[in-house]
């Protein structure tokens, strides 16, 4: 059964799906021009858009807003057709952080602190304040963030120098936080002096707290229930809760709970049980936050449980799994050295980075002897560089987001040792990453890591990624891109029972489930989406027409390679509502299809989520690892 949608979703649906490829159409016969520049707003209509006029539905629907009628007042509630003056896109962060320049190693005399609420108000405009029952009622139900938090994350103090990138740095670590929307973080020009500033910090909050459930069927669906800002001090409270699953559990739960501390330092406790898989852990760790950033640590213990699957049954029928269970401690600590800079302006970007790691695995349930106790030692030498550029509608709806760029170079090494003996471990890593406005945003990554033992090779893995966007495209007040997405992960010497690669939701097909019972040893997924950004706003949340195209391609049955068999393929369309206000700030509508089959061999689905599966890597230093191979890919 599908899940009844209300009738007013539909309202807006319809309308949002029509006008996008006529959107597109009208841009394909006008030539490239810069971002910064509009088109016209009496551009020619498509000669092909005779069913349906969109212009002439916004206008009406504009029009209708206006009237003094109630239904007017109603529907100008309803829908914002405002048109926003927005920053735009591809501002050179790297030139921004020299704004400052002139005041580095001067000694901070004050820093000021302000916090705004949720709702109504805007960081760049002192004047904007909550105006409507919406606004202060939502400000009402929301915690604002303490100050004493915000001055916890600034990478400065009164009374210290303020060090390069300083200023810029904090701007964007707290934009990155979930309790924060948006930051500035500026030095007060007034009152400088040639040896000492006043800094001003500016932070608007988001509406931590959110919840929501999802009827996917009679007595199934998804419960959720999370906070952002727990206790107004930065604190993620979070809930998951599946249930009405169509494997022998029936029901699947992942919950955190996360308390930042000062300097980015974090406490965090979780929980995760779904068929064949239980894992509780808990850890302590504080990374390279920023380019100045001199010393990274952890300490992790987990605790897990799961099933080993050992034979392959005919389709419909469960297959048998046998019981492994085991505990994993590490901890590790890096440090980060500085290049000398030729440039006597600034301060080299680069970092050289050194790091190692202990782990100790445990096993007190295992499968067969073939599953051993070990402790592994790694070490890694890494080189890093690190811009950042803002922009808008990549992501996000419009909020100012910071697009990671820079190269990432590391090399590992280490040895395990368990009772059946010894053996290295090698891996390489490079990740590159370039942005223009003008052309958009291209993410390369490729790993490779493998252990030898005995003069030969033994079982490794091969994971890469590519990441791609077009530039932000404009049609009067409608806006799109283009996005392209690349995942593989290829085991290497892997055979039965190693199958624990899925191409469910967000490692593969969007509107699959996860039920447990399609795994492979490697796989290959490729992911394109086109968002289409309309000037139209729903209760606060923005309106974007979306279209995707999925396939994948997963090793089953013992095959060594994932292209032996025919694709997993999926295509579907649909409309995102986003506030970027609120915790949860989307909600997607989409109708998927597919060719072979989903689930219980249904080849279509209308569903609802809120979660957007693209998502950016940055180029700051991890701890030293084994490539990763898990179902979590």
């Amino acid at each position: 059964m599908l899940t009844r949608l209300p009738r007013y979703f539909l309202f807006v649906l319809v309308p949002v799906l029509a006008l996008a490829p006529a959107g597109a159409a009208v841009a394909q016969q006008q030539p490239a021009v810069r971002d910064t520049v509009r088109r016209p707003a009496t551009a020619p209509v498509d000669s092909l858009r005779r069913g349906f006029d969109q212009q002439r539905f916004l206008g009406g629907l504009k029009a209708y807003t206006k009237r003094k009628t109630i239904l007017g007042k109603a529907a100008s509630v309803l829908f914002n057709f405002t048109e926003r003056r927005e920053e735009q896109g591809g501002l050179d962060a790297t030139l921004l952080d020299r704004q400052y320049d002139r005041h580095n190693y001067k000694v901070v005399r004050r820093v000021d602190v302000k916090t705004l609420d949720a709702f109504g108000f805007n960081i760049n405009d002192s004047t904007r304040v909550p105006r409507n029952i919406l606004e202060k009622g939502g400000n009402a139900l929301h915690i604002k963030t303490a100050r004493r938090k915000i001055r916890k994350l600034l990478l400065f103090r009164p009374g210290e120098e303020l060090k390069p990138q300083s200023l810029a740095e904090t701007e964007r670590l707290l934009r990155q936080t979930n309790f924060i929307l948006d930051a500035r973080v500026v030095v007060n020009e007034k009152t400088s002096t040639k040896d000492s500033v006043d800094i001003k910090v500016i932070t608007k909050d988001v509406f931590s707290i959110s919840g929501g459930l999802q009827i996917r069927d009679v007595g199934a669906g998804l419960l959720t229930l999370r906070d952002k800002n727990f206790l107004a001090r930065g604190h993620d409270f979070r809930n998951r809760l599946d249930y009405g699953l169509s494997n022998p559990q029936g029901w699947q739960y992942e919950g955190s709970y996360t308390v930042p501390l000062r300097n980015y330092l974090g406490v965090q406790a979780r929980y995760r049980n779904q068929w064949q898989y239980e894992e509780a852990g808990a850890s302590l760790y504080r990374g390279f936050v920023s380019v100045n950033t001199r010393y990274a640590y952890a300490l992790n213990v987990t605790r897990f449980n799961q099933g080993i699957q050992r034979t392959f049954p005919e389709d419909g029928t469960i297959p048998e799994f046998d019981p492994m269970g085991y505990t994993v401690a590490d901890a590790w600590v890096g440090r980060a050295f500085q290049p000398r800079s030729y440039d006597l302006g600034y301060e080299n970007p680069a970092r050289v980075i050194v790091a190692t790691r202990a782990i100790r695995t445990d096993y007190y349930r295992r499968p067969d002897p073939t599953f051993q106790s070990s402790n592994t030692a790694l070490f890694s030498l890494g080189y890093s560089v690190r811009r950042y550029y803002k922009d808008r509608y990549l992501f996000g709806f419009g909020r100012t987001e910071d697009v990671p760029t820079g190269s990432l170079l590391t090399f590992t090494s280490g040895y395990d040792v368990n009772p059946t003996g010894g053996r290295s471990y090698f891996a390489g890593r490079v990740a590159l990453a370039g942005f223009n406005p003008l052309h958009g945003y291209l993410y390369v990554n490729g790993e490779y890591g493998r252990f030898y033992r005995y003069g030969g090779w033994q079982e490794g893995a091969f994971s890469s990624e590519i990441l791609a966007f077009t530039r932000l495209y404009h049609t009067g007040n409608w806006q799109w891109r283009h996005f392209f997405w690349n995942r593989s992960i290829i085991g290497i010497g892997r055979q039965p029972p190693n199958l624990v690669l899925s191409i469910a939701g967000d490692r593969g097909l969007r509107g699959m489930s996860d039920d447990g019972i399609l795994r492979g040893t490697s796989r290959f997924v490729l992911n394109y989406e086109a968002n289409v950004f309309t000037p139209v706003s729903f209760l606060g949340f923005r309106v974007a027409g979306i279209a995707w195209v999925d396939a994948a391609w997963l090793s089953t049955n013992g095959r060594p390679s994932p292209f032996q068999g025919k694709p997993y393929t999926g295509f579907g369309m649909g409309v995102r509502l986003r506030n970027e206000y609120l915790a949860i700030n989307t909600i997607q509508l989409l109708f998927g299809f597919y060719p072979q089959g989903i689930d219980d061999g249904r080849g279509t689905r209308l569903y609802q989520t809120s979660r957007t599966i693209y998502r950016f890597n940055d180029f700051s230093f991890g701890q030293p690892s084994i490539v990763r191979y898990d179902s979590g890919l």
